[in-house]
């Protein structure tokens, strides 16, 4: 390969790395991403993108299910396990195919192997343990993102006990399933298996389902999760799991009891880990701590010329997070004026499951722990129009202000599209605006966006329609 000398080299393709490189090269910068394995990292071919392509399959089963309330009726409706993942599996190949064209369309040189780091500015790359060559750049970008953690016996063996990767191309429909952890990761795979008829139950080692986000929504989502016929154990410990050639029995103690679940799989999703091992970071001063590397906030590492992003660096670990970081750094290492560090509490969370999540910002319990006076509003879905007539009546949007100020602290919300919804509240985070502003935001009819404007009324006493 006779160039092999850039102004920038990222390493890894995923939706920080590759989002880099192409703000890099639209700044003028001579950029290179160096990948492993696929384009896309593992959002775009193992976890965001392919997992919502499964969830779409299932939303439609839930459907279906309710075919007389719209009208409708059908016989012997069932589903093609093999063309659900297929499709999965092709919109992930499509868009990662796309990622390629992106970074062809700007000139960015795409290396395939793996890189380690040589020296200062110096990255040696193989592939199957084949040399590729040397590559240098007075800037690198480790981006090499995550992987699924494992826990001292509960290792995955890839046929019974299944990671994300496994879960997502299951060559048959298991009848029943352990998922342990019940993050976003965990709810997602418990409730695409459970609306396509599997027998679901979810472990967790916390108090409660989904740790991450506010209580009132944690509790609000058991409850519909357990309509759908979900067991939930929450407070749990796994004291062993066994594993057979076909089943697996897992031994797990909830409120005082032990007990065993026999069942045909077994889904990890206990968190992630950095991937920073045999990438050369010993020949650095690079720090790392608990598996991920330690940045600043304009993502450099305390060694000169490197820098990181993404999962690689920590929590959250989301895709939007990653990019959003790319461009950060490319910009400040390109010297463009403004350049504002990560406000962590501006990004926004999602999750896929049925009823969907989002969020953004602190919850009410952690606002209160600050000590923030607050004015907190709640609309129910049962009482917005289109909510009604889409056939979806069950969720809630809620609002947390600061009663000084006004400042929007948080938003939590759960039921149909608030994945779309929650962006209105991100922007309105990010641009500093108060209760009075978003009050006086004209919003569409009928839209289920007025449950917003209604939340943030019910804060301040004056909210209408309930």
């Amino acid at each position: 390969m006779a160039d092999q000398n850039f102004d920038l080299i990222v390493i890894g393709g995923g939706p920080g790395g590759y989002v880099a490189a192409i703000r890099a090269a639209q700044l003028g910068m001579k950029a290179c991403v160096i990948e492993r394995e696929h384009l896309g990292g593992i959002c775009l071919n193992w976890g965001c993108i392919p997992t919502k392509a499964l969830l779409r399959s299932s939303e439609i089963a839930g459907i279906l299910k309710h075919l007389p309330d719209y009208g409708f009726s059908a016989d012997n409706v069932s589903f093609d396990l093999k063309k659900v993942v297929e499709r999965s599996r092709k919109v992930a190949k499509q868009l990662s195919q796309g990622v390629a064209f992106l970074l062809k369309k700007h000139k960015v040189t795409v290396v395939d192997g793996a890189a380690t780091i040589a020296g200062p500015g110096r990255l040696s790359v193989t592939k199957g343990g084949a040399p590729v060559g040397e590559f240098t750049a007075k800037h690198v970008i480790i981006a090499t993102g995550a992987r699924a953690r494992t826990l001292p016996g509960l290792e995955p063996d890839g046929k019974v006990v299944w990671t994300y990767r496994e879960a997502m191309v299951p060559d048959a429909m298991p009848k029943s399933l352990v998922v342990i952890g019940s993050g976003a990761i965990g709810i997602e795979f418990a409730s695409f298996y459970r609306a396509m008829g599997a027998e679901v139950t979810v472990i967790e080692v916390m108090d409660r389902i989904l740790p991450a986000e506010d209580e009132e929504i944690s509790a609000f989502a058991r409850k519909q999760f357990e309509k759908q016929g979900l067991k939930i154990l929450t407070g749990a410990k796994i004291q062993k799991l066994d594993k057979g050639a076909t089943a697996a029995t897992v031994t797990v103690e909830a409120g005082g009891k032990v007990q065993s679940l026999t069942v045909d799989r077994v889904i990890l999703a206990v968190g992630i880990v950095g991937n920073v091992e045999s990438i050369g970071l010993e020949k650095t001063k690079i720090r790392v701590e608990k598996n991920h590397i330690q940045v600043d906030e304009y993502c450099r590492t305390d060694e000169p010329g490197f820098y990181a992003i993404g999962d690689v660096v920590g929590p959250p670990w989301l895709a939007h997070k990653a990019s959003h970081e790319g461009v950060l750094c490319v910009e400040k290492i390109a010297g463009v004026k403004g350049v504002h560090p990560l406000d962590v509490r501006n990004i926004p969370g999602c999750t896929y499951c049925q009823p969907q999540i989002a969020s953004v910002g602190l919850s009410e319990s952690k606002a209160k722990a600050a000590g923030y006076e607050l004015k907190v509003g709640r609309f129910p879905f049962v009482g917005n129009g289109k909510a009604i007539a889409l056939g979806e009546p069950e969720g809630m949007v809620k609002t947390i202000f600061d009663a000084k100020t006004g400042e929007l602290l948080g938003a939590h919300m759960i039921g149909a599209e608030v994945t779309e919804l929650i962006q209105g509240y991100v922007i309105a985070k990010t641009s500093e605006l108060t209760e009075a502003e978003i009050m006086h935001t004209v919003f569409p009819h009928p839209t289920l966006s007025e449950m917003m404007h209604e939340s943030v009324l019910d804060a301040y006493g004056r909210a209408v329609h309930y």
